[in-house]
């Protein structure tokens, strides 16, 4: 005849009796861990409970007092950044507000790349400034003068 010995679930008998005598005796278990450790383990635990808690909420009310913020007007300027993307940028506030394209270069020339559909850009101008600079893609920029007077030229068809 053969015996068949299964795992029980759940704890066996002796880790119930174990973890009932650990349980019962705390109090003494907690004042020797004291003494052995000239009371560190108590401030262990006091210092684990209060990182534990959490954060009470600020009483304080803050009160802004004056005048509402002045509005900066944005004084928009075509730029070529290090990166070659050509935008309109606010010089005072050095934000982007506008991408217009890049420019590219394909062998020998770097040449102005509008920002549309067909270039491969996702974020596209609007109608109208493609429009008023579709005249411009494709335009070879040669030399730094050349480049200074296309973004004259940029600023004065999007009148800035």
């Amino acid at each position: 005849m053969v015996d068949i010995i299964s795992r029980k679930s759940g704890p066996r008998r002796e880790d119930i009796e174990a973890r009932r005598a650990i349980n019962n005796n705390w109090p003494t278990i907690s004042r020797l861990a004291d003494q052995i450790s000239s009371g560190g383990y108590s401030r262990s635990r006091k210092t684990l409970a209060e990182a534990n808690k959490a954060p009470e909420p600020l009483q304080s009310n803050l009160h802004i007092v004056g005048a509402a913020r002045k509005e900066i007007e944005a004084e928009p300027r075509v730029r070529i950044s290090m990166n070659n993307r050509v935008i309109v940028m606010d010089v005072r506030s050095g934000k982007q507000l506008q991408y217009l394209g890049a420019l590219r270069v394909q062998g020998a020339q770097k040449y102005f790349a509008l920002a549309t559909r067909d270039n491969g850009f996702f974020a596209t101008v609007d109608d109208a400034t493609e429009q008023k600079l579709a005249d411009l893609d494709g335009v070879v920029i040669e030399s730094e003068d050349i480049q200074d007077k296309f973004i004259q030229v940029i600023g004065s068809r999007l009148d800035l």
